[in-house]
């Protein structure tokens, strides 16, 4: 009992002394001192003994009852809400709350107390005013701001505090954010300007900043705090008060993306040179091992050429179909009224295309040879679909230009409406940087094989050929007739035609062609050409032709643009399984730990290491071709490029450049016209995945459409800008 009423004195008498201060004014000069005051002690009540412990004691000073948290934390919220309730209008809070947190609900009378203090400081004898001042912190903001008729000075020297408050930390978030500057604006207009307000303003902004530059100071030699990976805002104040938002956003982000290992490792690793790739030694070919080349064969020409009928004839014969299958097209054939179409409906497998007689998308086969194993690509030669032979004719390594021997026909395909889809194709053969090429001249049976004909179809077409780029040497003509299978698959038996003709038939002609040149020392490329789903590979695979670098099941690639890491899962080729895929090969592919929505055509699979950059903006080196109208700055056009289709516009014309030497000729023409060589910029709509030619030829082969014409085609000089 005697510690409790010695407890109890020594707190009375800590009132009084307080009291005493608070009640004591001094005028010095005609400055209020408003800074002196002290807040009044925080005390926590013991439930026990009903004593007010100080706030510091964990345990009653006189019964030894722990601290009760709830009943603190009930009594903190209180405090809050008084501060809350007096200071809601104010802008200022630190201040405010250092002035009214001892406050109850209950407003004072502050309207009376300025008014009594304003008469104090208008008579003679006031010189002065100290101490708490109990109204509204605006109102006293408002009442100071008003200058008296002796033209004094007053100002309010806020309250310092000794160490950073958790007003200071939010103050700063707000600064941070962007939001203090709005609330700074709305103080301002409801607040008189006066040298009082900008002074405390001033003042309290500099405490705050001496006060959060402590706080860093004391935070740099610490671990970061943890943060809620949740809430966004909270990681955002944090880590701009902290000053650690690079390393937390780094980290949050390894978490987030990390978990299915889904993310851009572009952003986390460094891209690499090309020239620093060095390819393993699994993906080099073993002289002991049996391999033989395989070649990408595109099949074009001009509309009811017979390309398709020639290689269903082609196929029948090397026994890919059966005759089993035969007799059910030629049935089915027959009930559509359609009896001549029985060998093209061996590629031409959907419905839309059987009823309208037309290949409308590349048709994909595969049969072997002596040498090779090739891969046909059966392209649609109607204009409409010039679109669809550009995307799947883009892979071939070689081509079969088929021509309509028959009166009118031929005529038509080159000189035809403008102009005919035999010359335009071969323009795109020769932009697909194919060099060897079959011209094989069809229906001789309908000109009684006669040799005037053909050599009329050589001199007409053969000029053109070389114009575009091709040599006489890699140019392989052949007469023959599909249905009849003359100088198809075996040498022709027609005296008619052997009497003038003794060169190859088509098939020897096919397997006596120049290897194509694989490049398997790059870093991996593979454009997609498609996205499926199968049984044997699951619900996410892919076709395509690797353009360089080599894969085997459990490798990790990079799919762009999407920069997602996923693993090959299994691998076909010409529906057999293999383990391993090197450059040249068209395979399928099936991946693990991806979404298929991930998965585009014209997206590319590339080494992680070494992603294939995502143009935003080229510089393209092309050739104009026969075009009416004029390429201007502003033209839209349609972008092609591997399996990329992309509206671009040209933004810049830079220069005309000689045909024969390569240099430029003009600088920043103002219209490009037919049968130019020229250098332009072009941005695509979209950002694509696109190579310099120099580094992958076949990802930096471009061609420019417009109007369901082909205008210019080209090389991609340089990526100017990329994301």
């Amino acid at each position: 009992m005697t510690t409790q009423k010695g407890g109890r004195r020594e707190r009375e008498q800590r009132e009084r002394e307080d009291k005493q201060r608070r009640e004591k004014g001094l005028r010095q000069g005609n400055v209020i001192k408003v800074d002196q005051c002290n807040v009044p002690p925080v005390y926590w009540h013991c439930t026990a003994c009903k004593y007010d412990n100080p706030e510091s004691l964990s345990v009653c000073d006189i019964c030894g009852v722990i601290y009760n948290a709830s009943l603190a934390a009930s009594q903190t919220a209180l405090t809050n809400d008084t501060v809350n309730e007096t200071c809601r209008a104010s802008q200022n809070s630190v201040l405010a709350k250092s002035l009214f947190a001892g406050m109850s609900l209950q407003k004072p009378k502050q309207a009376k107390l300025l008014q009594q203090i304003r008469d104090d400081l208008q008579s003679s004898k006031a010189v002065g005013y100290q101490g708490i001042l109990c109204a509204n912190f605006r109102d006293i903001q408002k009442f100071f701001a008003i200058p008296d008729s002796k033209s004094r000075n007053i100002s309010i020297d806020p309250f310092k505090f000794d160490s950073p408050s958790p007003d200071d930390m939010v103050l700063e978030g707000k600064h941070a954010t962007g939001k203090s500057a709005a609330a700074k604006s709305n103080s301002s207009s409801a607040t008189p300007t006066s040298s009082l307000s900008n002074n405390v303003e001033a003042e309290v902004e500099a405490q705050e900043t001496r006060s959060v530059v402590q706080k860093k100071k004391a935070l740099t030699s610490t671990a970061l705090p943890i943060v809620n990976r949740t809430d966004k805002n909270q990681r955002e104040v944090g880590c701009r008060f902290l000053g650690q938002q690079e390393a937390l956003s780094d980290r949050t982000s390894e978490g987030t993306a990390g978990d299915h290992e889904q993310r851009n490792p572009s952003n986390l690793k460094k891209v690499l040179p090309l020239e620093e790739y060095k390819p393993e030694s699994w993906m080099l070919v073993e002289e002991k091992e049996p391999y033989k080349s395989l070649l990408h064969l595109a099949i074009v020409g001009h509309v009811d050429a017979g390309k398709s009928t020639m290689m269903g004839r082609l196929l029948h014969l090397l026994g890919q179909v059966s005759e089993k299958e035969m007799r059910k097209y030629e049935r089915e054939a027959k009930q559509k009224g359609k009896g001549s179409f029985a060998y093209a409906w061996v590629l031409d497998e959907s419905t839309e295309e059987r009823e309208r007689g037309l290949t409308m998308t590349v048709a994909v086969a595969h049969f072997e040879l002596r040498n090779f194993k090739v891969v046909l690509l059966d392209s649609p030669g109607h204009k409409d679909f010039v679109p669809n032979m550009i995307s799947g004719a883009s892979q071939a390594d070689a081509a079969v230009l088929v021509i309509d021997a028959s009166i009118g026909a031929f005529e038509a395909g080159m000189y035809g409406q403008g102009e005919g889809q035999t010359k335009e194709h071969a323009q795109l053969m020769r932009s697909f940087g194919i060099e060897q090429l079959i011209i094989a001249v069809n229906k001789m049976d309908t000109i009684d094989n006669s040799e005037g004909r053909f050599c009329f179809i050589k001199s007409q077409l053969g000029p053109f050929l070389r114009r575009c780029g091709f040599k006489e040497s890699s140019m392989i003509w052949i007469p023959l007739s599909a249905l009849d299978n003359q100088n198809l698959t075996s040498a022709t038996s027609d005296t008619r035609l052997n009497s003038w003709y003794s060169g190859p038939y088509l098939l020897e002609a096919i397997d006596h062609l120049q290897p194509p040149k694989r490049d398997i020392s790059r870093p991996l490329r593979l454009p997609i050409s498609e996205v499926s789903k199968s049984r044997s590979l699951g619900q996410v695979a892919i076709s395509g032709k690797l353009e360089g670098g080599a894969l085997k099941i459990g490798t990790k690639v990079l799919v762009m643009p999407a920069g997602v890491v996923a693993t090959v899962k299994a691998i076909e080729q010409d529906t057999q399984v293999c383990s391993v895929a090197r450059a040249g090969d068209n395979v399928d592919i099936a991946l693990q730990g991806i979404d298929i929505s991930f998965l585009m055509i014209g997206g590319v699979l590339c080494h992680p290491d070494y992603p294939v950059p995502i143009a935003i903006r080229i510089e393209l080196r092309v050739v104009i071709l026969d075009i009416t109208m004029p390429i201007l700055v502003g033209s839209q056009v349609e972008l092609y490029i591997h399996h990329v289709r992309e509206a671009a516009k040209v933004v810049q014309l830079l220069s005309i450049l000689d045909t024969k030497t390569g240099l430029v000729r003009k600088k920043a023409p103002r219209c490009l016209t037919a049968n130019q060589n020229a250098l332009m910029e072009v941005v695509p709509d979209r950002g694509a995945c696109i190579e310099e030619y120099n580094n992958y030829r076949a990802l930096g082969r471009v061609t420019l459409r417009a109007a369901g014409r082909t205008i210019a085609v080209g090389i991609v000089n340089r990526i100017i800008e990329q994301q």
